[in-house]
């Protein structure tokens, strides 16, 4: 079930200012441990489907939701999506679910290292439509499922208010980071809300325990997911109506033309609480 949290207006600001915004405490203890239980199987299997492998470093599931579960109800998160419409509105579409494990460095590593390095998401835009034309698409949710409360931990760094910024960032030479760069101290449950153009990169971990995290993002339905075109049957079989919407699957079938295309359930909840459902300007 959503919760109605309203948004205070000093974290609306924060997010369309800086980019991001912290979330404390998204999940309780007993959900994190339930999800951990999740990742490790998944992590520890022969599965290939949706993998991704970086020098055994770094370990990954795209579309995750498809893989365990435990993870379907974060597409809903009682929370966090009803902070996610008040920000962008309820035309919405799930882009991404992905499972990330950072292990431990290997000695030597220079603590210089961003893996992966600075970028935007959704890099497509920027090459279709270059950094000054970037609008306001999507964003992530990136719960943490380890502790991330000290430097160097692998945790995701940003570069507060580069979700403005209408070029690529500049990096002083001889340095690993844009000026002003932030590496966030989180604990296991809290969630990070990030725009698609807010500049980021992943620190390296230092720390003796496999940095945990999963990433839940949503754009506008009128762009193309990132991990899937089409969710397996069997899979959309287990969802909600939110759920099934989020995935893209249509509620209703009808010939009469509408102007926005399909029904949208969410649009009933932001009504009964006096949600804009389209959020075109700030």
């Amino acid at each position: 079930m959503l919760e109605y949290h309203p948004l205070s207006e000093e974290d609306r600001r924060q997010f369309y200012d800086e980019g991001y915004l912290i979330v404390r405490n998204a999940l309780d203890g007993e959900t994190v441990s339930r999800l951990i239980e999740a990742g490790d199987r998944l992590m520890a299997s022969d599965e290939t489907r949706d993998r991704q492998i970086n020098d055994e470093i770094y370990d990954s599931f795209r579309n995750v939701v498809t893989h365990e579960d435990a993870f379907i109800p974060l597409i809903t998160h009682s929370t966090i999506l009803p902070l996610v419409m008040q920000l962008f509105g309820s035309n919405l579409n799930l882009s991404t679910s992905h499972l990330i494990y950072s292990k431990t460095e290997r000695p030597g590593t220079s603590p210089d290292k961003r893996a992966p390095g600075w970028h935007r998401d959704n890099g497509r835009t920027t090459l279709d439509l270059g950094h000054k034309q970037y609008p306001r698409m999507g964003l992530k949710c990136a719960y943490y499922l380890s502790d991330q409360s000290r430097p160097k931990s692998g945790v995701t760094m940003f570069l507060p208010g580069s979700n403005n910024l209408k070029e690529r960032i500049v990096i002083p030479e001889g340095q690993p980071d844009p000026v002003g760069a932030i590496e966030p101290s989180l604990n296991p449950g809290d969630c990070v809300l990030f725009e698609y153009r807010t500049w980021h990169a992943g620190a390296p971990n230092f720390s003796p325990a496999t940095r945990k995290a999963v990433m839940i993002g949503y754009c506008y339905q009128w762009l193309r997911p990132m991990d899937y075109l089409v969710q397996p049957p069997d899979f959309v079989e287990k969802l909600d109506d939110y759920q099934r919407f989020l995935v893209g699957e249509r509620m209703e079938e009808t010939e009469t033309f509408k102007p926005s295309g399909y029904h949208n359930p969410l649009n009933a909840w932001c009504e009964q609480h006096d949600i804009e459902t389209d959020r075109h300007g700030h």
